[in-house]
């Protein structure tokens, strides 16, 4: 019952398939009747009337009539059990649809801070094995959850109709006592299902981590030889799984012998008790026809509870991510941006900010930097640099404090508006598994070729994207794999010029590439900064050169802020960070 209470809310994936649905029911519980009704019948009333030596023997007209029964109550119930199957299935891919979709949907607008504080595996193994599990149990249960029951009820229905009529209530009592019984090893097994559901899940989402993880660092894993390093790593992921499967296994399967027993135990009672009573064949041919039709819908129903066990453990992972608070979410009443475009003036005003409770990474950090500045962040590493320039775009929530565009709180903002008046170039740009030209149209949908191709050649790209065979219908592949890391960044600049954003977020933009390359993309950074308030986190000087304003941050605060000249001979970490580097050099 817990597990039909906790899934109870998700079946409302059912409603938009529940045409189907009602269909599948029907041919359900006709496949019931002919099952618990029907063949029992047969056994009851059609063979005694065939292989008898009295008066009632039936005449070849009507013994071919009575034949014909026989196929015709198994047509019947392979054609209602096939559609049944068919609608069912058809049902349950639309709710695996619906399940994944809501999942994915949750987890683009969950923040970063939730994303990155989990494995990337394990997220897909929820959003894959997890809902396929849940998918199947909801599925299952609205299949057997009428099916198998209308089996029973139809098999008990005549069962106390030949037990009355043969023998009285005595009768009845004798065949259903063991009945009971049944529960006791169900719920037995589906508590200890349950208890070890939930590990075999973590070790699926484990496994699945691994894997992501081992494939996303293809070249590492063969540059320090780590091949037979990573397979051990897998082996002992896989055999703790192979361990969890078989101890679900181990009881799952011992379900049906057990109820299978039980099942022989009250059909030898009632055999005892038919023949203590005389109890005639024909009459306990049926009765035990019946009594064994009813114990197999109580098997699968167990099988079914089972699953339930297993649904109700991935629901608690799902869950992690479907019910996790939407913490960064557009305000009730936004305000309205002049023009749809902000100027680019930027304040924070007594921010902090923690990652995780009583570990502040930012520490009452209150700056202004106007419309149009070029403001580089400098520092050690783990200083808070990549958190200030993530609160801008509010990627992360500020704990105190706010940080204020145009004098507006980005808290007030409509997450689209504000995101799309800032553009970010990444150390390490990724770019989707889909043509350059899309990948470029991402800066901005609605732009047209021409548009397209001018920001090309803004970001010195357009001459490599044109001597490709496909030219800006190339797929570029998996992040981006099959361009060289200065082609990648000169297609994240493009993204940029299109998009054409007031605030830019430059995250050491060149400290990847050649030197060749480097030069082309600071020649196009020079371009794209004009007229923007820009934010460059900088961890090497040489990308400072460009900027007005310099933030020095220290342990999350701002040290010390002004120009190269009055830091290098004002602010002592300043001036040791920038001879190290340029003794280095």
């Amino acid at each position: 019952m817990r597990a039909l209470r906790r899934l109870r809310p998700y079946l409302r994936f059912l409603r938009p398939v529940r045409a189907h649905l009602v269909g599948a029911i029907l041919f359900g519980l006709l496949y019931a009747a002919a099952t618990g009704l029907g063949i029992p019948a047969l056994t009851n009333y059609v063979f005694p009337r065939i292989f008898t030596d009295t008066a009632d023997r039936m005449v070849w007209g009507d013994v071919l009539l009575v034949a014909a029964y026989i196929p015709f109550i198994f047509l019947v119930r392979a054609a209602a059990g096939y559609l049944n199957g068919v609608l069912i299935q058809f049902a349950g891919t639309r709710v695996l649809e619906g399940l994944r979709l809501d999942y994915f949907r949750k987890l683009q607008i969950l923040p970063l801070s939730f994303v990155q504080s989990r494995q990337t595996g394990d997220l897909i193994s929820r959003g894959l094995a997890d809902t396929t599990q849940l998918q199947f149990v909801l599925t299952q249960l609205a299949n057997d959850g009428i099916k198998q029951p209308g089996t029973l009820l139809f098999a008990l229905a005549f069962l106390v109709h030949k037990a009355v009529q043969a023998e009285g209530i005595a009768l009845m009592l004798v065949c259903l006592a063991v009945v009971p019984l049944v529960v006791f090893p169900v719920r037995y097994i589906g508590r200890k299902v349950t208890r070890r559901a939930q590990d075999l899940q973590s070790q699926l989402g484990a496994v699945t981590a691994l894997f992501t993880e081992n494939l996303s660092a293809a070249r590492e894993v063969r540059a320090y030889g780590l091949e037979a390093h990573e397979t051990s790593r897998f082996e002992a992921l896989t055999r703790r799984l192979f361990s969890s499967q078989m101890k679900i296994a181990k009881y799952a399967q011992a379900l049906s012998p057990v109820i299978e027993v039980i099942a022989a135990l009250g059909i030898a009672g009632t055999l005892l008790y038919a023949y203590s009573a005389g109890v005639s064949k024909d009459d306990f041919l049926g009765v035990v026809t019946a009594l064994f039709l009813a114990y197999e819908p109580i098997k699968k129903l167990g099988a079914l509870n089972n699953e339930l066990s297993r649904a109700v453990a991935s629901l608690d992972r799902l869950e992690v991510v479907l019910l996790a608070p939407v913490a960064i979410a557009d305000p009730a009443q936004p305000a309205t941006i002049p023009g749809g475009r902000l100027r680019g003036g930027v304040r924070f005003d007594g921010v902090s900010f923690a990652y995780a409770p009583g570990q502040p990474v930012l520490h009452d950090v209150t700056v202004d930097v106007p419309p149009g500045t070029v403001c580089a962040l400098v520092g050690p590493s783990g200083a808070g640099k990549s958190t200030f320039a993530n609160l801008v775009p509010r990627f992360f929530e500020a704990s105190q404090g706010a940080v204020r565009i145009d004098g507006i709180d980005v808290r007030e903002l409509r997450l689209a508006e504000l995101r799309g008046n800032i553009a970010v170039v990444s150390q390490d740009p990724v770019l989707f598994n889909d043509t350059i030209r899309n990948n470029l149209l991402l800066g901005r949908p609605d732009a047209t070729e021409a548009e397209v191709v001018a920001a090309a050649k803004d970001a010195f790209a357009h001459d490599f994207i044109a001597a490709e065979p496909e030219g800006y219908a190339t797929t570029v592949g998996e992040r981006g794999g099959r361009l060289s890391g200065g082609q990648r960044q000169r297609l994240a600049l493009a993204r940029a010029f299109l998009r054409n954003a007031p605030i830019l977020i430059l995250d050491e933009a060149t400290s990847a590439l050649d030197s060749e390359s480097e030069a082309a993309v600071q020649q196009a950074l020079q371009k794209l900064m004009v007229g923007k308030t820009v934010f460059i986190i900088a961890h090497r000087f040489s990308t400072i050169r460009a900027a007005s304003l310099i933030l020095v941050f220290d342990e999350g605060r701002i040290a010390a802020r002004g120009s190269h000249a009055e830091l290098y001979a004002s602010c002592a970490l300043y001036r040791s960070l920038y001879d190290r580097q340029s003794g280095g050099a």
